[in-house]
């Protein structure tokens, strides 16, 4: 063997796992097999995180998880898994090994789960009940029933939740004590019954939603429910009758702390008369910093600096303000002006 081989040895453990840490996904593979040392070093790393992608084929996928089902000590290792079986149909022994395997997963710490569309017309929470581990963040678009509800009440640790799923005609109810660490919450689908139950009582910051013509403003009411000021909110509007000089007075006035605003409006257009005079409403903010608005209109560029300054003046707290242009509008020597 070469000197360079046994140079290598004398390194510590942790300059090792740095060197490794460096290396390409498909380059650790060969490293397994040089030695034991090294294989243990490389393994924590090769399964420390696991993403099955939507490209990902399904029988990889399949063996990905027959594989840690069948190594339990590579199982401990993973702290992050994702799933993305949007473009597949999957066959029940395939959700049977999933949730095995989540079994098995006992130090895991992220896990994202991504379903087809025909997959999602079913109850599939049960596939969840095999989870041994604490949970920080969890995402899945499993629709939202009773029997999903009753696995968030088995995370105490969820620090940042994503349902993407959509909601049932069924009560989703979440205990009060569940969840008790929560900050970030996302929902793709949910209306306000879904948004309520899992903010309600919950330390809950930062949220984004999407809003529907048949709720009107039920979800930002919905947000009040948390025992801290929102302090980040993203929304998309596919409320056609809730045009922006509409909208953003009635997140003023439910969220007067919001640091950060982004909102994406996809059903109702803008002109400047309407960007201007929803400026009053803005003076209701008392820490907004970070302002995005996007909506189909016809302003110029000349036009977005008008509302910029008209904004910033109503709202002196903000740094930074991008319009439908997409250009960044921010203060410099007095003056609003834009890049991108």
């Amino acid at each position: 063997m070469s000197h360079d081989y046994f140079r290598l040895l004398a390194f510590p453990v942790e300059i090792l796992d740095y060197i490794f840490q460096e290396m390409e996904y498909t380059d650790l593979p060969p490293v397994l097999r040089v030695n034991h040392d090294f294989y243990t070093i490389a393994a924590r790393i090769l399964y420390r995180i696991i993403d099955l992608l939507p490209t990902t084929r399904v029988e990889r996928s399949i063996a990905c998880l027959k594989s840690l089902r069948n190594h339990p000590t590579n199982a401990l290792l993973v702290r992050k898994l994702s799933i993305d079986w949007s473009n597949h149909r999957i066959l029940a022994n395939s959700f049977r090994l999933l949730r095995d395997t989540l079994t098995l997963l006992t130090n895991l710490r992220h896990l994202s789960i991504e379903l087809s569309p025909k997959d999602n017309q079913f109850s599939l929470a049960w596939v969840l009940h095999g989870l041994r581990s604490r949970l920080k963040t969890l995402g899945t678009s499993i629709r939202c029933d009773p029997q999903l509800a009753e696995i968030l009440e088995t995370q105490p640790d969820l620090v940042e939740l994503c349902l993407r799923g959509f909601p049932t005609k069924q009560p989703f109810v979440i205990l009060e004590s569940a969840m008790p660490n929560l900050r970030s919450f996302r929902a793709v689908h949910a209306g306000p019954s879904v948004i309520s139950a899992v903010v309600k009582g919950r330390p809950v910051e930062g949220v984004s939603l999407s809003m529907f013509v048949e709720d009107g403003v039920l979800p930002l009411e919905s947000l009040t429910l948390s025992t801290r000021p929102i302090k980040r909110l993203t929304i998309m509007s596919l409320d056609s009758q809730l045009a922006p000089d509409k909208l953003l007075p009635e997140v003023a006035c439910r969220h007067p702390h919001l640091e950060a605003l982004h909102i994406v409006v996809l059903m109702a257009c803008f002109d400047l008369i309407m960007l201007k005079n929803s400026a009053p409403s803005l003076k209701r903010f008392s820490d907004l910093r970070y302002l995005t608005f996007m909506a189909a209109g016809s302003a110029s560029v000349e036009d977005e600096g008008e509302i910029a300054h008209s904004w910033s003046k109503a709202c002196p707290t903000l740094r930074t303000i991008i319009l439908p242009k997409g250009k960044v509008w921010f203060e410099r020597d007095g003056k609003w002006s834009c890049c991108g």
